[in-house]
């Protein structure tokens, strides 16, 4: 395999009405939809699920394994050759490949979510987990199939557009389905629903806004990459094939770069510290004895200003500085932030405190976060089978938020919250370990946005 460099002229900087005209075209206002019904339900299985838990009298070992039904995020890259290489019956002949698999994964979801608010965290513990597997399976399965649609419906111009509506509808999803999701079941508990009642009802106005993103998809017209692809699968009648095809492909370019195992352990540690923490953050603002309304209000409220406003930094300074100076920044930011709840978890229910501590957390979670999908969308550079890359890469940045933090309760039960906080900041050094041996490797020089890799090389 060899790589050759695109001699392209630089291109001339778009004005800034240009700039502003492209959010309102119409494929880039459908991703912002699209954005918004992926992060609606990753909440319900993770943040919104711990308060539930904790506000129901779960102990904080239970609690802490919650993180291991986030496992379909991390092995959706295993079943992502499919969604590639194989068509939903009838949906996918009404409506495009990527349309009907997007259809296909929204019904599965709002069925989980259903089946999720009908369960009690008081009285069974492990039918909650598996509802918010279920919930997490069809959300990661609808990931999949975004990803792919938004790379090939969007034109070079409107990728950056894209991105950045994507994201910021994708906080507003999960401000729904965190601050959304506890003002409703309050409002329930006001008009004198018992408490269980009050979180079933909730969930399942949660399902309803599923709706949006099938919406969306139904208005949307198919990718025209998509349609070309079809083509292929007339060609190649065998659908075993087809996924083989597509994910060996996908996997050997990977084994083919230098250091192809440093990289993919970095890619699993980067965000790990900022994980780690955030695994018990619901749990300890409400164990402390903040009221399920200052979480609502602060973390979640002010937390999203945060987030956003760290993304637009994150973005400036990817465009600003070069990729490695980024990625130091990102880490030792995320490092240093989870310090700031040592101090709040000393000082105790203090709301400035915890508003302090919120900003910045989100803040250098939100830098270290768009700087890190940026390396993520740099690894990806042949076209031939983008999804199922991303969909491996993003998997595998899921194993710190998982597999890794899910002793974060154990730890925190063992040590207190101050020192589990400043364990928390420690878990960086990894990540700061593994992203200077590939600095001084050169990783890094490989990763330019120009760079065409041929398979048949």
């Amino acid at each position: 395999m060899t790589a050759t460099p695109d001699s392209a002229p630089t291109p001339v900087p778009a004005s800034y009405l240009d700039t502003i005209a492209v959010y309102l075209r119409p494929r880039v206002l459908l991703v912002m939809f699209l954005g918004f019904s992926s992060g609606l339900p990753l909440a319900l299985s993770g943040s919104t699920l711990q308060v539930w838990s904790a506000e129901s009298g779960v102990d904080l070992k239970t609690i802490g394994f919650f993180t291991l039904v986030g496992t379909p995020y991390t092995l959706k890259f295993l079943w992502a050759p499919v969604v590639d290489a194989i068509d939903i019956p009838i949906l996918s002949r009404l409506l495009g490949r990527r349309r009907g698999w997007l259809v296909f994964s929204q019904f599965l979801l709002m069925a989980a979510i259903v089946f999720l608010a009908f369960c009690d965290p008081a009285i069974s513990p492990w039918q909650v987990a598996f509802g918010a597997l279920l919930v997490a399976t069809a959300s990661a399965t609808q990931d999949i199939v975004i990803d792919a649609f938004r790379v090939e419906s969007l034109d070079k111009s409107e990728q950056a557009a894209g991105m950045a509506s994507y994201v910021a509808a994708y906080r507003i999803g999960i401000l729904a389905s965190t601050v959304g999701i506890l003002y409703l079941v309050a409002a329930f508990e006001i008009f004198g629903f018992a408490k269980t009642a009050a979180w079933n009802l909730g969930f399942i106005g949660m399902a309803a806004l599923v709706l949006i993103g099938m919406a969306t998809t139904i208005a949307a017209t198919e990718p025209q990459q998509s349609k070309d692809a079809e083509a292929a699968h007339a060609a190649e009648k065998n659908s075993v094939t087809r996924v083989l095809q597509a994910a060996y492909h996908a996997f050997a370019d990977f084994h083919a770069r230098d250091a192809a195992i440093i990289v993919l352990l970095f890619v699993v540690f980067y965000k790990f510290c900022d994980a780690f923490a955030g695994a018990m953050t619901a749990a300890f603002v409400i164990k402390i004895g903040f009221s399920v309304v200052d979480y609502a209000n602060i973390v979640k409220g002010v937390g999203l200003a945060a987030t956003l406003i760290g993304g637009f930094a994150g973005g400036a300074l990817a465009a600003r500085y070069s990729m490695v100076t980024c990625l130091w920044l990102g880490a030792l930011l995320q490092m240093a932030s989870n310090l700031t709840f040592t101090w709040l978890a000393l000082i105790g229910t203090n709301h400035w405190a915890l508003v302090t501590a919120i900003i910045a957390e989100n803040f250098a979670g939100a830098i270290g976060t768009v700087i890190f999908v940026a390396y993520l969308s740099a690894l990806c550079q042949n076209p031939l089978h983008t999804a199922t890359q991303f969909a491996l890469l993003t998997a595998l940045a899921a194993v710190g938020r998982t597999y890794l933090s899910a002793s974060a309760g154990i730890v925190a039960e063992a040590t207190g919250w101050p020192l589990f906080f400043a364990i928390s900041a420690l878990a960086a050094i990894p990540s700061l370990l593994l992203l200077a041996y590939l600095q001084q490797r050169g990783h890094f020089a490989y990763l330019g946005p120009k760079r065409v890799v041929r398979l048949d090389d």
